[in-house]
């Protein structure tokens, strides 16, 4: 039981709790976006789907940035370059999806795949924090090139 404890307390993180529950939330975006287009609007299924998905994909860059993360990017280069690694995780793990699909099951399997990758490559990729070694090497090289 101890041990069960033990992963739970490991795996039930406050991150990983905010990035499941903005998960939910961007999946709520992406849905209802696309039935507002879709279905009230009478706009294209094609159209809606694409501006849906980009909806959803901001909305998961933005609280994953500002509130699961807490992205420490400073300066537009910064934020730029974590918004840029942003897509691109997101858009390896849409290409490890169409890959891995073939029927219900593995679309099942894969979404939750997925998942564990988009939150991995946020986590070390896109958000990754700076070490303090980093940053006072950094703030070194700054002064030693100033002189």
């Amino acid at each position: 039981m101890d041990k069960i404890k033990k992963l739970i307390k490991k795996f039930c993180t406050k991150e990983i709790i905010f990035y499941v529950i903005f998960g939910v939330f961007t999946t709520i975006v992406n849905v209802g976006s696309f039935y507002v287009m879709n279905k009230i609007w009478d706009w294209n299924e094609d159209l809606s789907n694409f501006i849906a998905i980009v909806l959803a994909v901001l909305f998961a860059y933005v609280t994953n940035k500002d509130l699961v993360f807490h992205s420490d990017a400073k300066n537009f280069k910064e934020k730029l370059n974590q918004f840029l690694k942003f897509i691109l995780g997101r858009a390896f793990t849409m290409i490890v999806e169409f890959g891995g699909c073939f029927e219900m099951i593995s679309k099942c399997f894969m979404t939750v795949i997925v998942i564990i990758l988009n939150f991995f490559i946020s986590k070390f990729f896109a958000f990754k924090k700076k070490d303090k070694l980093g940053d006072i090497n950094e703030e070194s090289n700054n002064n030693n090139t100033s002189i």
